[in-house]
């Protein structure tokens, strides 16, 4: 009798296990890396996110390689971004700086390749970076890949210290906040 208790805690045991795992399931995030222009060529579907107001910092544009397995999202409401589709690099690449520089404490753009797990290069983000003078800093944001089933699902958002400093009139302690 005390054997077939065993058996039965193991078995529900296991049982909640699998039903736990993808709930605990690590996430894994995509890494970028430095790129330079010259090496995107092709088509791509360009990604505009942000520029929803005179002071959005909240910034960013990828360009997403057409004709691979993937398609990028931003994790957002669809009226945060802009899609355009089967844009040439050059085109992509002009029309996504210009996106990008419109703020008036814009210093210059950071153009980054971003990986998928096997090493290949799926896209590429160009983000504002700003006068570090400004906000303490040059880079504001942080922004995630993840792959999940064939999207790319793109998560952006301010860093904790400049969304702070913009919502709840926070200063830093580097710029002289208590």
């Amino acid at each position: 009798m005390r054997k077939i208790v065993n058996i039965r805690i193991v078995i529900l045991m296991f049982i909640l296990f699998l039903t736990a795992e993808d709930s605990l399931a690590v996430t894994k995030y995509l890494k970028t890396k430095e790129a330079r222009k010259e090496e995107i060529t092709g088509f791509f579907t360009l990604v505009l996110y942000g520029g929803r107001h005179i002071n959005d910092l909240e910034t960013i544009a990828f360009l997403d390689k057409e004709g691979d397995q993937y398609e990028f999202e931003p994790y957002a409401p669809e009226f945060d971004y802009k899609i355009k589709r089967e844009s040439p690099a050059e085109e992509a690449l002009n029309e996504a700086k210009k996106f990008v520089s419109f703020h008036n404490s814009f210093w210059r753009s950071q153009l980054s390749r971003i990986i998928d797990d096997k090493g290949n290069t799926i896209g590429y983000e160009l983000r504002p970076l700003y006068y570090p003078f400004v906000h303490g800093r040059d880079d504001v944001l942080e922004v995630y890949y993840r792959i999940k089933n064939d999207k790319v699902i793109v998560e952006i958002r301010l860093i904790p210290e400049i969304f702070n400093t913009l919502f709840s009139g926070d200063l830093p302690d580097s710029l002289g906040g208590f």
